[in-house]
Formats: structure tokens, C-alpha cells, sequence
């Protein structure tokens, strides 16, 4: 295993422990932001215990790619989706319409960092796949 393959590597398993602390704060209803993209606006309880299901499977996923690289392409694809998602949410009116005035920047902040970290996982695999790290 070279250099950037043990970046990735560990970046992944980070990946992986930032999913089940969201997943936490989302069954808990933990409104903390970094865990909870939009932590200041309204909810029912149920919304958050479903979100909380379906970030424990990007935990699986991402632990998945940290045991198995080939797996990789797959989870930045799913990255890729989640920034592109939160950004059509974060432009939306019907986010703008339970705002009633707030700004939205925390939530762009936050889909940025979401960003960053797709950036970085797709640059250390290509890097890794470059030096024959599959």
C-alpha cells in the first residue's frame, strides 16, 4: 500500500465515523451543525429518525471502501450526489419559504465542507489508482 492509497485509506474510516455521529445526531434529534446540515429549521422527530437510517448506510458504505478500495468510485459517486442535492435543497423556495427571511449561509458552508471532502477523497484516488494502488 503506498502513501496516498493509506490516505485514502483513513479517509475513508474518518468518512465513516463522521456518518454515525450524524446518524446519531439525527435519531437523537441533536440539532448540532457540522452533523445536522439544517439544524435551525423546522422538523418532525420520524423525518430525523429516517435520515439517521439512511446515513448508517453511507457509514456501512464508506467502511466498505475503507476495507476495499474498489469500492471507492462508488462512495465519491455518492458524494457527489449528496453535494449536488444539498445544493438544489439550499436554492430551493421551498427551503427559502420555512427560512422566512434567515440566510442561508451555514447550510452553503457546510454543503462546502461536504465538498472539500469529496474533493480530497477524489484526488487521493486518483492519485492511488496513478501509482497502481487498486
Amino acid at each position: 500500500m503506498n502513501r496516498d492509497d493509506t490516505i485514502l485509506k483513513y479517509s475513508f474510516l474518518f468518512c465513516t465515523i463522521y456518518f454515525v455521529c450524524m446518524a446519531i445526531a439525527h435519531f437523537f434529534s441533536i440539532k448540532l451543525p457540522i452533523l445536522f446540515v439544517y439544524y435551525d429549521v423546522s422538523f418532525y422527530a420520524y423525518q430525523d429518525k429516517i435520515i439517521s437510517f439512511c446515513v448508517v448506510t453511507y457509514a456501512i458504505f464508506f467502511y466498505g471502501a475503507y476495507k476495499n478500495r474498489v469500492l471507492a468510485p462508488y462512495a465519491i459517486l455518492s458524494m457527489i450526489a449528496t453535494v449536488l442535492g444539498l445544493s438544489l435543497i439550499n436554492l430551493s423556495g421551498d427551503l427559502k419559504s420555512v427560512l422566512n427571511g434567515r440566510a442561508t449561509t451555514m447550510y452553503w458552508l457546510q454543503t462546502g465542507m461536504i465538498a472539500l471532502i469529496l474533493v480530497w477523497l477524489a484526488v487521493f484516488y486518483m492519485r492511488a489508482k496513478k501509482s497502481g494502488t487498486k
